[in-house]
């Protein structure tokens, strides 16, 4: 999957871990794109819109 114009960032809460960050790129019209940001060039992992919406949601609750 050509991922060339994604747009990647980190979460705020991961200041804190020396580097050791998950990135996203959410700006893609049919994916949401997820990297290790100490290996850019590596594998992503690819998301329906709608699963990641349900994954991020459901680390929201208590």
């Amino acid at each position: 999957m050509d991922l060339t114009g994604a747009i990647w960032r980190k979460s705020t809460r991961s200041s804190g871990n020396s580097g050791n960050c998950v990135e996203v790129a959410d700006n893609l019209s049919d994916v949401v794109a997820v990297r290790d940001s100490k290996d850019r060039n590596g594998p992503a992992l690819v998301f329906s819109p709608t699963a990641w919406r349900s994954f991020v949601d459901s680390t929201r609750r208590p």
